[in-house]
């Protein structure tokens, strides 16, 4: 991708936009109440021009379940502009491509991402996850330039009787401002699935360093090294403040494919 292209999603999607609130919301919920907090989120909402970006909900979690994360401004769901949920075809393991009008493939290295939904430690059978990322450039289908035509890289699946539900895709790129992550969100049901307002927890997974390092040594990888070098977890504005539960484990390797696998407590 010519730089052009990344500076072109650097100023739409990189860490201004993406931010989900100037202070962590789980570490401000535990520091302030009442008018106190109402005070500072206004202060943060002028800070950026605005409310909390598209897909973010603001709330806290019970401990021990995923936390609520920003959907970001690419979501897809119908909260910031095209709804893929409601299109024909959205419902598929195999993530990679686009379906509809357009086959084209997203490059990269291979990544299948398991998820195991559960409420109380019970698995959620029959809940539904629409899942996304960015590709190998940093870009997000339906939105970057060049690729508003393309929806490849999203896609909906529904757990199994142990609340086990995989997705086929790419491993995905570290933009700048950003940590290397994945984007979910979790439904009842699959008929539950077809806009963002119903979704019972919309969150993100990260990946660990050590194996987003030996990603992007490979080809077609090389911004992300750079971008990588320029955040950690604990920077990063969305797992700054807690990621315990939403680091996925993940083995493989380039040449085979890696496979990440997430606990996702609700």
């Amino acid at each position: 991708m010519s730089s052009d292209d990344h500076d072109d999603h650097d100023d739409f999607g990189g860490i201004s936009r993406d931010l989900p609130r100037l202070i962590g919301r789980r570490a401000l919920l535990g520091l302030f109440a009442g008018a106190g907090a109402v005070a500072l989120a206004g202060c943060a909402s002028a800070a950026t021009g605005g409310g909390a970006p598209p897909g973010g909900s603001g709330t806290q979690t019970a401990a021990g379940e995923i936390p609520e994360e920003t959907g970001g401004p690419y979501p897809g769901d119908g909260s910031n502009g095209p709804n893929v949920l409601d299109d024909a075809g959205v419902v598929r393991r195999d993530i990679r491509s686009s379906f509809g009008t357009s086959t084209a493939t997203a490059a990269g290295v291979p990544l299948t991402i398991t998820l195991t939904v559960t409420d109380g430690g019970t698995p959620l059978a029959g809940a539904a996850v629409y899942l996304w990322h960015c590709d190998r450039d940093g870009r997000y289908s339906l939105y970057s330039e060049g690729i508003e035509s393309e929806n490849y890289l999203r896609g909906v699946q529904v757990a199994d009787a142990s609340g086990r539900l995989s997705f086929t895709s790419i491993y995905p790129a570290c933009y700048d401002g950003r940590w290397p992550h994945i984007h979910f969100e979790v439904y009842s049901s699959q008929a539950d699935a077809t806009s963002s307002g119903n979704a019972v927890r919309t969150t993100q997974l990260a990946l660990p360093r050590d194996v987003c390092e030996t990603v992007y040594a490979t080809p077609g990888y090389e911004r992300s090294v750079s971008n990588l070098a320029k955040v950690t977890l604990d920077s990063d504005n969305v797992f700054g403040d807690g990621h315990d539960l939403q680091v996925a484990a993940v083995t493989g390797g380039v040449a085979s494919g890696y496979a990440a696998t997430l606990a996702v407590p609700v």
